[in-house]
């Protein structure tokens, strides 16, 4: 996989290029809410915290929130757009977080989970700031759970790069239950359309996605040329729904 430097590149757009409509975190919301304690507050984390896009969403419905985020140009976006009072960034990593033992009561970790380097380290990591019975939410990729999204038909060789930087869900469950985690459900939730063609392909113009990372410089043009091409015959297409896995575990009692 091509490592992505987030002080380098995308930590200027990517807010802006990941950005998820009511509808879709609304989705999430409810996907969460679920699969978490129905008590209130649940101290939680936000792992891989980004510019922000998830952590004051889940202090609003669930309680304080700690983002961690390794990234410092990420995590200042996120820092100064923030003004809630349940939240705060701080720096770290899925190897190292910066937070005491039995702590938190869950953790979200949202499409990041394919950058971290020493996944046995993080999910032992994780569980040492977990209280037992906490929870863990991670919304992955999986390379034999792939979904084939509309606009990477475009893009030479884009369903075949898709799935590289991500593992089975045989070797991902693997590591955590090696870590002592219990596998407790694997969802595939559908996140609502993100809009029209012509919306996507704005936000697809700042290249946010891993993806893009993965492709050569003349397929991306060459998919971008005839992505363009497509939408420009019926932009106000509504994209299909998404359909995105979420795999949750549980820290066990004792």
């Amino acid at each position: 996989m091509q490592r992505v430097d987030y002080n380098k590149v995308q930590y200027r757009d990517y807010a802006k290029g990941r950005a998820l409509r009511l509808t879709q975190l609304a989705a999430w919301r409810a996907a969460f809410a679920a699969r978490l304690p129905a008590r209130r507050p649940l101290a939680g984390l936000d792992l891989g915290s980004g510019t922000g896009r998830f952590t004051p969403v889940l202090a609003d419905q669930f309680g304080p929130v700690t983002g961690v985020e390794p990234a410092d140009r990420m995590r200042e976006i996120a820092i100064s757009d923030s003004a809630h009072p349940q939240v705060r960034y701080l720096a770290g990593s899925a190897e190292d977080i910066p937070l005491p033992d039995c702590s938190i009561d869950y953790t979200l970790i949202f499409c990041v989970w394919h950058h971290v380097q020493d996944k046995s380290r993080a999910a032992r990591e994780i569980a040492r700031v977990t209280r037992p019975g906490g929870t863990l939410l991670l919304r992955a990729q999986f390379s034999d759970h792939m979904p084939r999204l509309w606009w990477l038909e475009h893009f030479p060789h884009g369903h075949e790069a898709h799935p590289v930087p991500f593992q089975p869900l045989a070797d991902v469950r693997g590591v955590f239950e090696a870590a002592g985690w219990q596998v407790t459900d694997f969802a595939v939730i559908e996140e609502p359309s993100a809009g029209t063609q012509a919306a996507v392909l704005e936000q697809l113009r700042l290249r946010t996605f891993s993806v893009f990372e993965q492709l050569t410089t003349a397929e991306v043009a060459t998919g971008f040329e005839r992505l363009e091409a497509a939408v420009a015959a019926d932009p106000d297409k509504p994209v299909p729904p998404e359909p995105s896995t979420l795999l949750t575990l549980t820290k066990p009692q004792g």
